[in-house]
Protein backbone atom coordinates (compact mmCIF):
# COMPACT_ATOMS: atom_id res chain seq x y z
CA UNK A 1 0.00 0.00 0.00
CA UNK A 2 1.31 3.50 -0.72
CA UNK A 3 1.45 6.29 2.03
CA UNK A 4 -1.67 7.98 1.73
CA UNK A 5 -0.10 11.42 3.31
CA UNK A 6 2.09 11.58 -0.15
CA UNK A 7 -1.21 12.85 -1.97
CA UNK A 8 -3.41 14.08 0.34
CA UNK A 9 -4.63 16.77 -2.16
CA UNK A 10 -5.57 14.34 -4.35
CA UNK A 11 -7.60 12.38 -1.98
CA UNK A 12 -11.81 12.57 -1.69
CA UNK A 13 -13.10 15.83 0.28
CA UNK A 14 -14.28 13.47 3.12
CA UNK A 15 -10.63 11.53 3.51
CA UNK A 16 -8.97 14.83 3.24
CA UNK A 17 -10.65 16.12 6.28
CA UNK A 18 -10.83 12.53 8.10
CA UNK A 19 -7.17 13.10 7.80
CA UNK A 20 -6.63 16.20 8.85
CA UNK A 21 -8.95 15.18 12.19
CA UNK A 22 -6.34 12.87 12.66
CA UNK A 23 -3.07 15.20 12.99
CA UNK A 24 -5.44 17.61 15.18
CA UNK A 25 -6.72 14.57 17.55
CA UNK A 26 -3.05 13.56 17.84
CA UNK A 27 -1.97 17.21 18.23
CA UNK A 28 -4.48 17.63 21.11
CA UNK A 29 -3.13 14.68 22.74
CA UNK A 30 -0.86 15.95 26.01
CA UNK A 31 1.31 13.13 25.70
CA UNK A 32 2.07 14.18 22.30
CA UNK A 33 2.36 17.65 23.32
CA UNK A 34 4.74 16.64 26.14
CA UNK A 35 7.18 14.95 23.22
CA UNK A 36 6.89 18.48 21.10
CA UNK A 37 8.07 20.47 23.86
CA UNK A 38 11.00 17.94 25.10
CA UNK A 39 11.95 17.85 21.17
CA UNK A 40 11.81 21.88 20.97
CA UNK A 41 13.86 22.05 24.34
CA UNK A 42 16.57 20.28 22.47
CA UNK A 43 17.22 23.62 19.98
CA UNK A 44 18.92 27.06 20.99
CA UNK A 45 16.62 29.10 19.38
CA UNK A 46 18.60 32.39 18.59
CA UNK A 47 17.02 35.81 19.49
CA UNK A 48 14.28 37.03 17.08
CA UNK A 49 14.38 33.60 15.49
CA UNK A 50 12.60 33.06 11.89
CA UNK A 51 11.74 29.05 11.66
CA UNK A 52 10.54 26.95 8.96
CA UNK A 53 8.23 24.03 9.51
CA UNK A 54 8.75 21.84 6.51
CA UNK A 55 5.51 19.54 6.30
CA UNK A 56 3.37 21.42 8.52
CA UNK A 57 0.25 19.71 7.75
CA UNK A 58 -2.61 21.68 10.25
CA UNK A 59 -0.13 23.45 11.79
CA UNK A 60 0.25 21.74 14.79
CA UNK A 61 3.71 22.06 15.31
CA UNK A 62 3.32 25.77 13.71
CA UNK A 63 0.96 27.32 16.06
CA UNK A 64 3.64 26.30 19.16
CA UNK A 65 6.28 27.68 17.66
CA UNK A 66 4.43 31.14 17.06
CA UNK A 67 4.61 31.80 20.89
CA UNK A 68 8.01 29.85 21.83
CA UNK A 69 10.70 31.81 23.68
CA UNK A 70 13.14 33.61 21.14
CA UNK A 71 10.87 33.01 17.93
CA UNK A 72 9.72 35.69 15.91
CA UNK A 73 8.10 34.61 12.87
CA UNK A 74 7.34 31.42 12.05
CA UNK A 75 6.55 30.07 8.56
CA UNK A 76 4.71 26.75 7.72
CA UNK A 77 5.19 24.64 4.64
CA UNK A 78 3.27 21.30 2.91
CA UNK A 79 2.55 20.04 -0.44
CA UNK A 80 -1.68 20.11 0.61
CA UNK A 81 -3.52 22.59 -0.54
CA UNK A 82 -6.53 21.47 1.42
CA UNK A 83 -4.68 21.13 4.34
CA UNK A 84 -2.90 24.27 4.52
CA UNK A 85 -6.64 25.60 4.03
CA UNK A 86 -6.97 24.34 7.52
CA UNK A 87 -3.96 25.46 8.89
CA UNK A 88 -4.46 28.94 7.91
CA UNK A 89 -7.90 29.00 9.65
CA UNK A 90 -6.64 27.58 12.75
CA UNK A 91 -3.66 30.21 13.20
CA UNK A 92 -5.91 33.13 11.77
CA UNK A 93 -5.34 35.13 14.84
CA UNK A 94 -1.29 34.65 15.16
CA UNK A 95 0.28 37.28 13.46
CA UNK A 96 3.43 35.91 13.18
CA UNK A 97 2.70 32.69 11.22
CA UNK A 98 2.29 32.17 7.02
CA UNK A 99 1.56 29.61 5.01
CA UNK A 100 2.84 28.81 1.84
CA UNK A 101 1.98 25.87 -0.19
CA UNK A 102 5.74 23.70 -1.11
CA UNK A 103 7.58 20.82 -1.45
CA UNK A 104 9.94 20.12 1.22
CA UNK A 105 12.53 18.95 -1.76
CA UNK A 106 12.35 22.02 -3.38
CA UNK A 107 11.75 25.08 -1.19
CA UNK A 108 10.89 28.30 -2.76
CA UNK A 109 13.77 30.11 0.05
CA UNK A 110 16.98 31.76 -0.55
CA UNK A 111 20.04 30.20 1.32
CA UNK A 112 20.49 30.82 4.34
CA UNK A 113 16.63 32.42 4.87
CA UNK A 114 15.95 30.75 8.76
CA UNK A 115 17.42 30.44 11.65
CA UNK A 116 16.08 26.63 12.55
CA UNK A 117 14.15 24.07 10.34
CA UNK A 118 11.95 21.96 12.13
CA UNK A 119 10.22 18.21 10.08
CA UNK A 120 7.52 17.10 12.67
CA UNK A 121 6.25 13.47 11.69
CA UNK A 122 7.38 14.42 7.81
CA UNK A 123 10.64 12.99 7.02
CA UNK A 124 8.76 9.50 7.25
CA UNK A 125 6.49 10.60 4.40
CA UNK A 126 8.58 11.63 1.80
CA UNK A 127 9.95 9.79 -0.88
CA UNK A 128 13.86 11.22 -1.02
CA UNK A 129 13.84 12.61 2.40
CA UNK A 130 17.53 13.32 1.78
CA UNK A 131 16.59 15.86 -0.50
CA UNK A 132 14.83 17.21 2.19
CA UNK A 133 17.77 17.29 4.37
CA UNK A 134 19.63 18.97 1.81
CA UNK A 135 16.85 21.52 1.33
CA UNK A 136 17.04 22.60 5.19
CA UNK A 137 20.67 22.92 5.05
CA UNK A 138 20.91 25.24 2.00
CA UNK A 139 17.83 27.38 3.52
CA UNK A 140 19.42 27.66 7.19
CA UNK A 141 22.13 30.22 7.61
CA UNK A 142 25.63 29.12 9.70
CA UNK A 143 24.53 28.05 13.04
CA UNK A 144 21.40 27.27 12.43
CA UNK A 145 19.61 24.83 13.51
CA UNK A 146 17.58 21.69 12.05
CA UNK A 147 15.78 19.86 14.24
CA UNK A 148 13.32 16.12 13.10
CA UNK A 149 10.72 13.98 15.55
CA UNK A 150 9.59 11.29 13.72
CA UNK A 151 7.73 8.11 15.07
CA UNK A 152 9.49 4.81 14.56
CA UNK A 153 6.59 3.51 13.13
CA UNK A 154 7.97 -0.32 12.74
CA UNK A 155 7.06 -0.40 16.12
CA UNK A 156 3.35 0.75 16.30
CA UNK A 157 1.58 -2.06 18.35
CA UNK A 158 -2.12 -2.46 19.69
CA UNK A 159 -1.54 -5.97 20.56
CA UNK A 160 -1.95 -8.21 24.27
CA UNK A 161 -0.43 -10.75 22.60
CA UNK A 162 0.40 -13.26 20.02
CA UNK A 163 -2.04 -13.28 16.81
CA UNK A 164 -4.37 -10.27 17.83
CA UNK A 165 -6.56 -9.53 15.71
CA UNK A 166 -6.37 -5.39 16.78
CA UNK A 167 -2.44 -5.52 15.40
CA UNK A 168 -3.83 -6.35 11.73
CA UNK A 169 -5.52 -2.55 11.59
CA UNK A 170 -2.64 -1.15 13.28
CA UNK A 171 -0.40 -2.63 10.54
CA UNK A 172 -2.85 -1.63 7.67
CA UNK A 173 -2.89 1.68 9.02
CA UNK A 174 1.20 2.10 8.65
CA UNK A 175 1.40 0.68 5.56
CA UNK A 176 -1.31 2.64 4.49
CA UNK A 177 0.46 6.10 6.28
CA UNK A 178 4.04 6.05 6.19
CA UNK A 179 6.69 6.13 3.33
CA UNK A 180 9.23 4.53 5.38
CA UNK A 181 8.38 3.14 9.09
CA UNK A 182 12.30 2.56 9.43
CA UNK A 183 13.05 5.76 8.36
CA UNK A 184 14.27 7.37 12.09
CA UNK A 185 16.60 4.74 12.83
CA UNK A 186 18.85 6.37 9.53
CA UNK A 187 17.97 9.89 10.56
CA UNK A 188 21.44 10.76 12.29
CA UNK A 189 23.45 9.36 9.54
CA UNK A 190 21.09 10.95 7.00
CA UNK A 191 21.96 14.07 8.43
CA UNK A 192 25.32 13.90 8.64
CA UNK A 193 25.78 12.95 5.24
CA UNK A 194 23.72 16.14 4.16
CA UNK A 195 25.93 18.49 5.81
CA UNK A 196 25.00 18.48 9.49
CA UNK A 197 26.69 17.94 12.55
CA UNK A 198 24.36 16.32 14.69
CA UNK A 199 24.23 17.12 18.42
CA UNK A 200 21.29 15.59 20.11
CA UNK A 201 19.33 12.08 19.80
CA UNK A 202 16.86 11.29 22.16
CA UNK A 203 13.83 8.64 22.53
CA UNK A 204 10.48 9.51 23.05
CA UNK A 205 7.72 7.21 24.11
CA UNK A 206 4.06 7.18 23.30
CA UNK A 207 1.81 5.07 25.08
CA UNK A 208 -2.07 4.68 25.55
CA UNK A 209 -4.12 2.39 27.82
CA UNK A 210 -7.09 3.56 29.91
CA UNK A 211 -8.11 6.45 26.60
CA UNK A 212 -7.78 4.98 23.32
CA UNK A 213 -7.27 8.78 22.25
CA UNK A 214 -5.12 8.43 19.02
CA UNK A 215 -4.26 5.06 18.98
CA UNK A 216 -8.10 4.37 18.35
CA UNK A 217 -7.98 5.64 15.28
CA UNK A 218 -5.00 4.16 13.89
CA UNK A 219 -7.20 1.07 14.83
CA UNK A 220 -10.26 2.64 13.14
CA UNK A 221 -8.25 3.70 10.14
CA UNK A 222 -6.82 0.06 9.53
CA UNK A 223 -10.19 -1.63 9.50
CA UNK A 224 -11.43 0.26 7.33
CA UNK A 225 -8.26 -0.29 5.03
CA UNK A 226 -8.66 -3.63 5.07
CA UNK A 227 -12.43 -3.85 4.44
CA UNK A 228 -11.77 -1.64 1.31
CA UNK A 229 -9.23 -3.87 0.44
CA UNK A 230 -11.56 -6.92 0.42
CA UNK A 231 -9.37 -8.67 3.03
CA UNK A 232 -11.96 -8.52 5.79
CA UNK A 233 -15.93 -7.53 5.24
CA UNK A 234 -17.93 -4.53 6.65
CA UNK A 235 -18.94 -6.48 9.67
CA UNK A 236 -15.91 -7.45 10.57
CA UNK A 237 -14.30 -4.17 10.19
CA UNK A 238 -16.52 -2.89 12.55
CA UNK A 239 -16.38 -5.43 15.27
CA UNK A 240 -12.45 -5.13 15.42
CA UNK A 241 -13.89 -1.35 16.50
CA UNK A 242 -15.62 -2.14 18.88
CA UNK A 243 -13.35 -4.32 20.19
CA UNK A 244 -10.80 -1.45 20.82
CA UNK A 245 -13.37 0.23 22.14
CA UNK A 246 -14.31 -2.42 24.72
CA UNK A 247 -10.49 -2.30 25.75
CA UNK A 248 -11.19 1.01 26.62
CA UNK A 249 -14.18 0.57 28.84
CA UNK A 250 -12.20 -2.26 30.54
CA UNK A 251 -9.19 -0.99 31.34
CA UNK A 252 -6.96 -3.55 28.81
CA UNK A 253 -6.13 -1.56 25.71
CA UNK A 254 -2.81 -0.81 24.55
CA UNK A 255 -1.15 1.23 21.90
CA UNK A 256 1.97 2.22 21.82
CA UNK A 257 4.33 3.92 19.07
CA UNK A 258 8.35 4.60 19.91
CA UNK A 259 9.40 8.52 18.77
CA UNK A 260 12.87 9.90 18.25
CA UNK A 261 14.10 12.97 17.50
CA UNK A 262 17.80 14.52 16.57
CA UNK A 263 18.89 17.87 16.41
CA UNK A 264 21.87 18.97 13.95
CA UNK A 265 23.56 22.01 13.02
CA UNK A 266 25.17 23.37 10.00
CA UNK A 267 28.46 25.00 10.89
Amino acid sequence: MSDVWSAVSNLDPATQERLAAVLETRGADAQQQNVRRAFLADVDFPPEARVLDVGCGTGVLTRVLASWPSVSEVVGVDPAASLLDIARDLARDLSNVTFVEADGRSLPYEEGDFDVVVFDSTLCHVPGPEAALLEAYRVLRRGGWMAALDGDYATTTVALGEHDPLQACADATMANSVNDRWLVRRLPDMARKAGFEVHETRSHGFVETSQGGYMITVVDRGADILAGSGRIDSDLASELKAEARRRVEAGTFFGHIAYASITARKN
